[in-house]
């Protein structure tokens, strides 16, 4: 019974920290929109975010030791970016992404 009682309160407080964190930024931000280092840090931090995750899949996700290091990666990710030029959704282009990427893994094609 105590491991219940402690494992609930681990996730309530978890939960807590995590709203808390998404809440905190638009109650003491509110008035500060207009500032213009949070108009800067709104128009190119979810791009370097964006740009470093992907380097991060790179690294971390390609198979290097194939004839060409990196393509089992490197297609799903301009398949990504090629969509979502095309068609400004990101939805769409994260889930052809990963769905080009679990078929190149699962198929072993590109030897991946």
């Amino acid at each position: 019974m105590a491991d219940e009682i402690y494992l609930a309160g681990f996730v309530a407080l978890a939960a807590l920290a995590t709203f808390a964190t998404r809440v905190i930024p638009f109650l003491f931000l509110q008035g500060h929109t207009d500032h213009p280092l949070i108009k800067h840090l709104g128009r190119y931090l979810p791009a370097a975010v964006m740009a470093l995750l992907a380097a991060i899949f790179l690294q971390r996700s390609a198979d290097w030791s194939t004839t060409v290091p990196g393509v089992d990666a490197l297609i799903p990710g301009l398949l990504v970016v090629g969509v979502h030029l095309w068609r400004r959704n990101a939805l769409l282009s994260i889930a052809l992404g990963t769905a080009s990427y679990m078929v190149i893994q699962q198929t072993g094609w590109l030897g991946g």
